[in-house]
């Protein structure tokens, strides 16, 4: 039996955003384990192209994201600079301390899907960083750090390996749960 549920995101998921706000609401954070991973990265693996890249795909996951947000009482505002390289941010949530992470987490995704900010510019991710008090010469040191670099790409490319093609996908019990709406089933697998 699983003893957390593994939960694979990225911060450019709005999908992933909406998971997280789901968790939140249900007060289950501590039954997840959350993986970080390069979705861009996942998907040429896959040689897959994201919906961002496809007007209509797009046009529906912008209508979708906030009717099921609505649908939840989630605050939610699709983000006008979507899609962005969330490579540094992703790279930081593995850098920064255990102690700081449920802030950094909170604070990307809160900004990004909740407050309309370009989580990619150089200020917004300062201010990330000190809403969060974590310093930034060490957060810069860190994701250009080769160890965190090769950490990444090892989680995108197991991730791929456990044929995860998207975010959010769950695991638990070794059976995969793609996307917000399956959060329930993965709870639901969780607790037999």
């Amino acid at each position: 039996m699983t003893k957390l549920i593994d939960f694979y995101f990225d911060f450019i998921s709005p999908y992933s955003y909406i998971a997280h706000k789901k968790i939140i609401k249900l007060n289950k954070r501590d039954s997840f384990n959350y993986k970080a991973i390069l979705l861009g990265g996942l998907h040429n693996l896959g040689n897959i192209t994201a919906p961002a890249f496809n007007e209509r795909k797009m046009k529906n996951m912008r209508e979708d994201c906030v009717l099921i947000s609505k649908k939840n009482d989630i605050p939610f505002k699709w983000n006008e600079k979507f899609p962005i390289n969330s490579l540094y941010l992703m790279r930081g949530y593995l850098f920064i301390d255990v102690n700081n992470k449920d802030k950094f987490f909170d604070t990307c995704f809160d900004a990004y899907w909740k407050n309309n900010v370009d989580i990619s510019k150089e200020q917004n991710i300062k201010k990330i960083l000190s809403n969060c008090k974590i310093d930034q010469k060490s957060f810069i040191r860190g994701i250009t750090d080769k160890k965190i670099k090769n950490e990444l790409k090892i989680l995108t490319n197991l991730a791929f390996e456990k044929n995860i093609f998207g975010a959010p996908t769950f695991i638990v019990n070794n059976k995969l749960f793609w996307g917000q709406d399956r959060l329930e089933y993965a709870l639901d697998e969780f607790k037999s």
